[in-house]
């Protein structure tokens, strides 16, 4: 299934660059979220082959790099929460003009591969699951950990969870996998690729949350036109199709 999306997306890159080569090839640094991390690198061999760019990515949660580049990173474009693009468009630090939305991610429930998977069907099941496991993380300054943290307050279970809170440090789900904590949130396309932990679900849909994604290029960017290049080429249908396939949706 993956080998004929990223053929099909190599195909529309192929089709988009019809005009011909760039001129020369560049380095194009990219702060991106982990949120499409595998989705990325599914998709940069064929963008790189096709343009001779070399794409640098710099990963982390969206707060952070956002962080990052308020404090004056450099970077040529950068892959965040919407709302953290619109922000930084505000501020003077992304070119407005190349503002691409790209997708979306529910949080999921996640699990060590193998384990019992606990009942999230409904809201006071999610409840039951997390007051009786032995210990929960997601990633604070992760845009799933901030929904979650009020999401715990509102459900009243906020208290209750401190004594099992096992915050994880870049990856819940890979904290999951590692058995540091029994029960994992966090987006998920970022639970998906990771081979010892299981997805047991989505949130339930009237506690759930998703968080868009979005792109563009650094107003201070070394490389604008190559930055300009892979934005357009995020933006493709082909594109989306290997981000559907590694769990997220389309941006709204």
């Amino acid at each position: 299934m993956m080998r004929s999306v990223t053929t099909a997306a190599a195909a529309g890159l192929a089709a988009m660059l019809a005009f011909g080569p760039p001129a020369s090839a560049a380095d194009i640094r990219v702060l991106s979220t982990n949120a499409l991390k595998t989705s990325l690198e599914a998709l940069m061999p064929q963008f790189e082959k096709a343009t001779e760019h070399k794409v640098v990515f710099v990963w982390g949660p969206a707060a952070n790099l956002k962080t990052q580049i308020e404090k004056g990173e450099a970077f040529d474009a950068t892959i965040l929460t919407t709302a953290g693009i619109d922000d930084l468009v505000k501020q003077g630090k992304l070119d407005g003009a190349t503002r691409t939305p790209l997708a979306r991610s529910g949080i999921g429930v996640a699990v060590r591969k193998g384990a019992s998977r606990p009942d999230i069907s409904t809201t006071e099941a999610f409840k039951r699951a997390l007051l009786s496991a032995n210990s929960v993380t997601y990633v604070e300054q992760g845009a799933s950990g901030i929904y979650l943290k009020d999401l715990f307050v509102r459900l009243g279970i906020a208290d209750a969870l401190k004594p099992k809170l096992k915050l994880a440090p870049t990856a819940a789900a890979e904290f999951v996998a590692s058995g540091e904590a029994e029960i994992g949130m966090t987006q998920i396309s970022e639970i998906l690729p990771v081979a010892g932990a299981d997805l047991v679900g989505p949130l339930p849909a009237d506690i759930q949350n998703y968080t868009d994604f979005a792109t563009a290029a650094g107003t201070s960017a070394k490389q604008s036109d190559a930055a300009r290049s892979l934005i357009r080429f995020l933006a493709t249908p082909d594109a989306a199709r290997v981000m559907k396939a590694k769990g997220l949706e389309p941006s709204n």
